[in-house]
């Protein structure tokens, strides 16, 4: 008798090692229902397919290629609340509206009424940053400066 191992189920390490993860948040989601997996003696196997419906993407293209992403962080003072309000919507819309997809994206808005200050934190790869820190650039601009 001869046992093959299937090739379309994955390790918790090597899921780890795809989604650049510790070994330990990868057991968790499975702990937790968010990542289906079959506990096989001691340990877990993830279906290729399982891994795919929870990325959204296809298991191979998790490690293809450099990742490089930007943390930014933009003050602005003097806002009353409801240009910051209405800054938090922009960003909102412009982050979730994007065509591309493919570029990973957070804003993240937070407004200080006290001190009339606006906080706008940015998470995302390097031309998506680059994009929304444009556009808090061209809304926060005074005229004639």
């Amino acid at each position: 008798m001869v046992l093959r191992v299937r090739q379309d189920l994955l390790t918790a390490d090597e899921v780890a090692e795809l989604l650049g993860l510790h070994v330990r948040t990868v057991r968790n989601y499975v702990r937790d229902g968010r990542l289906h997996a079959v506990r096989i003696g001691k340990q877990y196997r993830i279906a290729r397919a399982d891994l795919e419906a929870f990325t959204g993407s296809p298991a191979g293209e998790a490690s293809a290629g450099r990742q490089v992403e930007a943390t930014s962080i933009v003050e602005v003072e003097s806002v009353d609340p409801g240009t910051a309000d209405r800054v938090s919507t922009l960003l909102t819309a412009a982050a979730s509206g994007r065509p591309d997809r493919a570029q990973r994206l957070r804003v993240d808005t937070i407004y200080d009424p006290r001190r009339a200050r606006l906080k706008v934190v940015v998470v995302g790869d390097l031309s998506a940053t680059a994009h929304v820190l444009e556009l808090i650039n061209a809304i926060v601009e005074e005229p004639g400066t």
